[in-house]
């Protein structure tokens, strides 16, 4: 993959954000779906399930050869915006 021009390397990097954004699109849905069987706030919130993922994601990181840390970081700030908008979708459903 070794590329022959800035440019190359551009595309390349515009192509895999194109395909990030689908993925975070797709995962949207199913956060939006997943507040229609949480029973409370903290099951919204689950930090167990939270850290569980942390910890997936960072032997999934080192596997594929990422940096773990700055992985971790972009997760922490995904699911933190997803707990927020998925507080949002449980509290129009009348979730307390």
């Amino acid at each position: 993959m070794d590329c022959k021009s800035l440019e190359e390397v551009r595309s390349n990097i515009d192509r895999i954000d194109n395909d990030i954004i689908k993925l975070i699109a797709e995962r949207t849905v199913y956060v939006k779906q997943a507040a229609k069987f949480k029973k409370s706030t903290n099951s919204v919130k689950a930090s167990n399930r939270v850290e569980a993922v942390i910890e997936r994601i960072r032997g999934k990181a080192e596997e594929y050869g990422a940096d773990a840390d700055i992985v971790e970081a972009i997760y922490r700030e995904m699911i933190a915006r997803f707990i927020d908008m998925e507080m949002s979708e449980y509290s129009n459903k009348g979730g307390h």
